[in-house]
């Protein structure tokens, strides 16, 4: 499936033009659901925390039981030479990837001895900045550990962020604040979320139940140095209804602001705006 136009991809130690075909039909990846990524993004020639996800799409194929076969490093290298295809002012969505091909005599566990890797390249433009969502309830929540991989950025999760979407959607809103098991704030069904009170940042304490982003670790950096309190914390869907401003912070648009929970209306306010200055600004800064 293409988000984009203008896809490359690195498959069998070469770098391909276009959308090619990497999996088998038999493929343990494609049957029992072992695929594992991470995305990263190029803006402005620029592209901030490379390393980072890189890094972690070799800690998800470790998770699902998958063995890495690329060095975070020769990785980054891979993906930077894939890039210099692309135009100076083009935006891209980096999307390394790994998957099983071959089990155990059950079938159900991956084997250790061949597991498969891509790179998939897409031209996708970044949200302009006032690019705006809301959100509402849902009643399907985040898995925990003891039932679901979620300590691994996999494929076999998403399912259930789907189901989030589409029952926003259906009630007219962009995304889906979902609950972890205990019923407190999580994550929406595609990105961290943050409320801003009284000057103060919020955003829910990592408790294994959501992968704590690149991103939103950056966002938490770049507001400390900037003399913010950022507080990680349990929180109720209540403590975002009383919020003075919330944004989401994921890969894809890097900071998106909320307009609306439910009946609940927020304005796009100066701490979300600083935000994405800072991002921007420690982009450029990083090289």
């Amino acid at each position: 499936m293409t988000i984009g136009k203008n896809i490359r991809t690195y498959h069998d130690g070469k770098w391909h033009d276009g959308d090619v075909p990497v999996m088998r039909a038999a493929d343990h990846g494609s049957w029992l659901g072992t695929t594992v990524f991470d995305g990263a993004r190029m803006f402005g020639g620029l592209a901030p925390d490379l390393d980072k996800h890189c890094a972690r799409t070799n800690r998800s194929a470790a998770a699902l039981m998958l063995t890495p076969t690329v060095t975070t490093e020769d990785m980054v290298a891979i993906v930077r030479e894939g890039l210099a295809g692309f135009g100076p002012d083009a935006a891209v969505y980096i999307r390394p990837m790994y998957w099983g091909i071959d089990g155990d005599p059950t079938a159900i566990v991956p084997s250790a001895t061949e597991t498969g890797f891509a790179i998939c390249l897409e031209e996708v433009p970044m949200a302009p900045p006032e690019a705006a969502t809301t959100l509402t309830r849902t009643r399907f929540c985040r898995p925990v550990l003891e039932s679901s991989v979620v300590n691994a950025k996999a494929g076999c999760l998403y399912p259930n962020n789907a189901r989030m979407l589409v029952e926003a959607r259906q009630k007219g809103f962009g995304n889906a604040l979902a609950a972890d098991a205990l019923g407190n704030v999580a994550e929406t069904a595609t990105s961290n979320i943050f409320t801003v009170r009284d000057g103060v940042v919020f955003t829910p304490v990592p408790n294994g139940t959501f992968l704590a982003g690149i991103t939103r670790a950056r966002h938490i950096a770049n507001l400390r140095a900037d003399g913010v309190e950022v507080v990680e914390t349990v929180m109720s869907f209540d403590d975002v209804r009383a919020a003075d401003e919330v944004f989401l912070s994921g890969n894809m648009s890097k900071v998106t602001p909320v307009t609306a929970f439910d009946d609940r209306q927020y304005q796009i306010g100066p701490v979300t705006r600083r935000v994405r200055e800072m991002y921007w600004d420690w982009a450029a800064s990083a090289g």
